[in-house]
C-alpha cells in the first residue's frame, strides 16, 4: 500500500504499531482488574518505542511517557501530589484540562458556590456576592456583583428569573434578597420542629422553593410583593441528607441507619413524580460493623438522556449503578474501582471514573454490553501551560503559551485536597478559588482503547462510540474516516469491514430521519436552576448535575408511557428531542429498522424494545415508565452530527483508497458492494460517483460479465454519470456499450442518445428517434454536418427532407438555403 503525506497520526499507529498494541492489549487484559505497579512492563515499552518512531514527526501530539503511564497504574500510587512535571502537556492522556481556569479572584471573598442550574460559579464577601457565567466555559469571563447583609453563609442561590437571591444564615433561618429593589425578607423554621438541610428553587407549577430539612420537604410559593413564602405542601420523611440537581429535576432524600434508604421526588413543570422507596447496596467488612453511606458517595448524572444514580460502595470497591422508572428503581450494575477516594465526571455521554488515590481516570461508554473501560487507565492532563513549568523542553501544537506571572505552583496541582468534581465536567478548587473544565480527548482514546484490545475487530466498536459522540463531531468524523481507511488499506475480512459500513450507514440514515445532520452551532440558552454548596462542608450538599447531550438508554422494557419530564413542556425551544436521542441511542446499537419513541406533550404510548446497556439490569413490566433528562435543559449547543454522508463516503473513504490499493480490485469491489447492500438496507440515496468507481474497478479487470449483471439486476443504479461511463467502455465492449445505450433511453435522456446514434453514424435512426420522441434540442445542423462529412448526397437529402417536412420554418433558415446548395454540387458532381 501507498503512504500518503496526508496520513493522520493515528492511522500510522494503528498500521505499524497493530503487533504491539495487540501484545499490550492482551496482557492487560489478562490481568485486570488486579493492577500492580509496572504492570506489563515490557509490552508497554516495545509500544512505546513503535508509537514513537511511527510519530517522531509528531511526538507533541502521541508522546507516550512510560514513567508517567505505570504510575497511574499504580493501585498503590504515592499519596503524594501529582504536579504539571508529571502530567504535562507532552503525556498521552485521554482526559484533560486546559489552562487557563476560571478564576474567581474578587478581593475578600470566602467559599465557593455552584449554582447548576444558572449554571453560576458564586463567591461571596462580608456584604457582596460575585458570580461568574460558568456555561458556556469561558476563564475570561467578567463577573456580577450583588449587594447583601452581613452574615454567615452556610449556601447561597438565584431564583430561576434571577430576580431574587436567596441566603442560607443557619440551620433555621433562610434570607431572601430582591436584586432590584433591594428589599429583603426571612424564612425561619421552628427551633423545636426540626433544622434546614439545603434548599433549591424549581419551576414545578405547584411551588417556586423547596426546603428540606431533617423531617422532609416543604413545597413553598415565593410572594416577593408581600415578603414571604407560602406553605404549598409538606412532604414528612425522616432525612439525613440530600442530592438533587436541576437538570433532572430529582431529589434523592436519604434515611436509616447507614443512610441507605432513599426516598424520591421529580419536580418538574409537568408536576410532581414521586419515586419508589428503595435501598442502596452496601457491602459489610465485618460481621458487626455497618458502613454509613455519605453524601459525597451518591451521585446523580445523566448519560444518554437518561438519568442514573452511581453509588461508591467503598467497602466492596465498586461503583453501583440505578436506573429510575415510575414505578421501580433498578440496579443496573456495577462497575469496579481501584482507589478509596473516587469521583464522578461525564463528559459527552462518556463515563469518567477518577481514581483520585491511584491519580488516574478510567473511561466507560454504558451503551456497550462489558464492564471493561473503553481505554487504558491514565493520569488526568493539563495542557496550556508554558513550557517552564514541565519537565519537558519539548514544545506542543496544543500548548498555548502564557505568561509564567500568571500562574501560581498550586495552579499545577493535580487532584489536590481541595478539588470537588461538579457533574458533568467542572472541577472546582475549593482553597485556590479556581475552575476547571473537563475535555476529552477522542484520538488518545482511541488509541489507548487499541492499546487494551486483543481482538482483531476493534474497528467496528470504535466507530460505534465516535458516532455517539456530539461535542466534538467533526474531529469523530475524521477518526472515523480514519479508521474505516485503514481497515480497508490493512484488506481486514469483508465480514469486518462491513460491521463498520453498517454502522457508519445506520447513523447517518438515523441522523437524516431526525434532521441532526449538519445542524448548525446554536446559541447556548441560559437555563435557570438551584445551585450546589462547594466550599464549606454541609450534611445536605452535593455535586450537582449540569447540562450534558444526550442520545437515551434504557434498559431492556416494554415501555409503555415514557415520563416526559420536563421537555415537553418545552420541546419547542430545543434543537433536538429526546424522543431524536432516544432514537439514536437504540438504532447505533445495530438495530437497522428503528423504532423512535414519539413524545407530543405529556406521555405517549410506545412500544418499543429497548436494548440493554453496559450495566444489565432486570426486565421490567409494561407499567414502567423510564425517568429522563430535560431536554430544555440539557446543553443546547447542537454541533454538527458525526454522521458520514456518502458524498464524504467516496470523496474521503473511496476515492483515497482507490489511489492507495494496489494490485487486484476485486477487495475493494467487494467492499462497496456491502457498502451498497448497507445503503439499500437504509433506503439511503447513493451519489452516481460510487457507482461510477464501481465500473471502473470491474472494468479494470475487464470484468465485462459481472458488470453486465451488476446493470441488468440494478446493483448499480441507473443515472447518466453511469451511462456515460458505459459508453466510453464501449469502445473496448460493445455489450456494455449497448447496456449505455440502453440506459439513456430508459432515463429517456433521448437528446443525449440522439447524439450518440449521429455519432456512431446511425442517422436516419437517430432522425426516426427525434421524431418519435419530439426531439427538438438537438440542431439540424448537427445533422446535416453528418451527412455532408458521410459523402452520401442521398442521405444529405433525406435529411433535408426530414427537416423540412418536421420542423416548422426550417425552409427559410440559412442551414437550408446553405446545405440545399451543398446538394446541389454534390448532385453536379455525380452527374459530371
Amino acid at each position: 500500500m501507498k503512504e500518503r503525506n496526508t496520513t493522520s497520526t493515528l492511522r500510522r499507529v494503528l498500521v505499524n504499531c497493530a503487533a504491539q498494541a495487540k501484545e499490550y492489549g492482551g496482557c492487560v487484559a489478562a490481568k485486570v482488574p488486579e493492577i500492580e505497579r509496572d504492570m506489563c512492563l515490557k509490552e508497554f515499552l516495545a509500544l512505546k518505542n513503535c508509537m514513537q518512531n511511527t510519530c517522531k514527526h509528531n511526538l507533541s501530539s502521541l508522546n507516550l511517557r512510560g514513567e508517567e503511564f505505570r504510575s497511574g497504574m499504580s493501585a498503590k500510587a504515592s499519596s503524594s501530589q501529582l504536579s504539571v512535571s508529571s502530567s504535562g502537556s507532552g503525556g498521552l492522556s485521554h482526559v484533560y484540562i486546559q489552562h487557563p481556569p476560571l478564576r474567581c479572584n474578587a478581593p475578600g471573598t470566602r467559599g465557593l458556590f455552584y449554582d447548576d442550574g444558572n449554571k453560576l460559579l458564586i463567591s461571596p464577601t462580608s456584604d457582596q456576592v460575585f458570580s461568574w457565567k460558568a456555561v458556556p466555559f469561558d476563564p475570561h469571563v467578567a463577573p456580577t456583583s450583588d449587594s447583601i447583609s452581613e452574615g454567615p453563609i452556610l449556601s447561597i442561590r438565584y431564583s430561576l428569573d434571577a430576580k431574587i437571591i436567596a441566603i442560607q444564615r443557619s440551620s433555621l433561618e433562610i434570607q431572601f434578597f430582591h436584586r432590584e429593589t433591594g428589599q429583603n425578607f426571612c424564612h425561619k423554621c421552628k427551633p423545636e420542629s426540626d433544622s434546614i438541610l439545603g434548599f433549591f428553587w424549581t419551576d414545578c407549577p405547584l411551588c417556586d422553593f423547596v426546603l428540606v430539612k431533617t423531617s422532609g420537604l416543604d413545597l413553598l410559593a415565593c410572594d416577593a410583593e408581600s415578603k414571604s413564602l407560602n406553605v404549598v405542601e409538606t412532604r414528612k420523611l425522616n432525612v439525613s441528607w440530600y442530592v438533587y440537581t436541576h437538570e433532572s429535576r430529582l431529589v434523592l432524600l436519604a434515611s436509616g441507619m447507614q443512610c441507605k434508604t432513599f426516598n424520591g421526588f421529580q419536580l418538574s413543570s409537568a408536576g410532581i413524580v414521586r419515586l419508589p422507596k428503595f435501598e442502596m447496596v452496601m457491602a459489610k467488612s465485618e460481621a458487626n460493623s455497618k458502613p454509613v453511606l455519605a453524601d459525597e458517595d451518591v451521585y446523580i448524572a445523566t448519560i444518554y438522556g437518561r438519568i442514573y444514580c452511581l453509588q461508591i460502595d467503598r467497602v466492596a470497591m465498586l461503583l453501583h449503578s440505578y436506573r429510575f422508572y415510575r414505578d421501580a428503581v433498578v440496579q443496573q450494575g456495577s462497575l469496579p474501582i481501584y482507589s478509596n477516594k473516587v469521583a464522578v465526571s461525564v463528559v459527552d455521554n462518556v463515563l469518567l471514573i477518577h481514581q483520585v488515590g491511584a491519580k488516574v481516570v478510567i473511561l466507560y461508554d454504558i451503551f456497550a454490553d462489558s464492564r471493561s473501560p473503553i481505554s487504558a487507565p491514565l493520569p488526568l492532563l493539563f495542557r496550556g501551560f508554558p513550557r517552564s513549568n514541565t519537565s519537558s523542553s519539548r514544545s506542543t501544537a496544543k500548548d498555548i503559551e502564557i505568561p509564567e506571572a500568571n500562574i501560581s505552583d498550586s495552579e499545577a496541582i493535580i487532584y489536590g485536597d481541595d478539588w470537588t468534581f461538579l457533574v458533568p465536567d467542572l472541577i472546582s478548587d475549593v482553597s485556590n478559588k479556581l475552575l476547571w473544565k473537563i475535555h476529552l480527548d477522542l484520538e488518545a482514546s482511541l488509541t489507548c482503547s487499541v492499546a487494551i484490545s486483543a481482538s482483531s475487530s476493534e474497528a467496528p466498536s470504535m466507530l460505534e462510540f465516535l458516532q455517539r459522540r456530539k461535542l466534538e463531531a467533526s474531529k469523530a468524523k475524521q477518526l472515523c474516516l480514519a479508521i474505516t481507511r485503514n481497515v480497508i488499506l490493512e484488506r481486514r475480512p469483508v465480514s469486518t469491514v462491513a460491521k463498520a459500513i453498517d454502522i457508519l450507514l445506520v447513523s447517518y440514515s438515523l441522523s437524516l430521519k431526525t434532521g441532526s445532520y449538519l445542524k448548525g452551532i446554536k446559541t447556548e440558552k441560559t437555563s435557570h436552576s438551584a445551585g450546589t454548596q462547594i466550599g464549606i462542608p454541609q450534611s445536605g450538599a452535593s455535586a450537582s448535575t449540569g447540562e450534558v447531550d444526550a442520545h437515551g438508554t434504557s434498559t431492556k422494557h416494554q415501555s409503555s408511557a415514557i415520563v416526559d419530564n420536563e421537555s415537553l413542556n418545552r420541546s419547542g425551544n430545543s434543537s433536538t428531542s429526546d424522543s431524536e436521542d432516544n432514537t439514536q441511542f437504540n438504532s447505533l446499537k445495530a438495530n437497522p429498522k428503528v423504532n423512535k419513541e414519539k413524545f407530543s406533550g405529556g406521555a405517549e404510548s410506545s412500544s418499543s424494545e429497548v436494548h440493554p446497556s453496559s450495566l444489565q439490569s432486570q426486565n421490567l413490566g409494561p407499567s414502567n415508565s423510564p425517568l429522563n433528562a430535560s431536554v430544555s435543559e440539557r446543553q443546547e449547543s447542537q454541533l454538527m452530527s458525526p454522521a458520514i454522508s456518502t458524498d464524504e463516503m467516496y470523496s474521503l473513504l473511496f476515492a483515497p483508497v482507490e489511489e492507495e490499493m494496489v494490485g487486484d480490485p476485486s477487495y475493494l469491489v467487494a467492499i462497496i458492494v456491502e457498502f451498497l447492500r448497507s445503503a439499500s438496507s437504509e433506503k439511503i440515496k447513493v451519489q452516481p460517483n460510487i457507482y461510477v468507481l464501481t465500473i471502473q474497478l470491474l472494468a479494470r479487470n475487464e470484468r465485462y460479465a459481472e458488470l453486465s449483471l451488476f446493470i441488468i439486476n440494478k446493483i448499480l443504479e441507473p443515472s447518466k454519470e453511469v451511462a456515460m461511463q458505459l459508453l466510453e467502455l464501449g469502445r473496448q465492449n460493445s455489450q456494455i456499450r449497448k447496456l449505455g445505450l440502453d440506459m439513456l433511453r430508459q432515463l429517456s435522456l433521448h437528446h443525449d442518445y440522439v447524439l450518440l446514434l449521429v455519432q456512431d453514424g446511425y442517422y436516419l435512426e437517430a432522425l426516426r428517434y427525434a421524431r418519435k420522441h419530439k426531439v427538438v434540442t438537438v440542431r439540424p445542423s448537427l445533422f446535416l454536418e453528418a451527412a455532408v462529412s458521410s459523402n452520401d448526397s442521398q442521405l444529405l437529402a433525406a435529411v433535408l427532407r426530414f427537416f423540412s417536412d418536421f420542423t416548422p420554418g426550417f425552409k427559410n433558415t440559412t442551414d437550408c438555403h446553405g446545405y440545399c446548395r451543398i446538394l446541389k454540387e454534390m448532385n453536379s458532381d455525380v452527374a459530371v
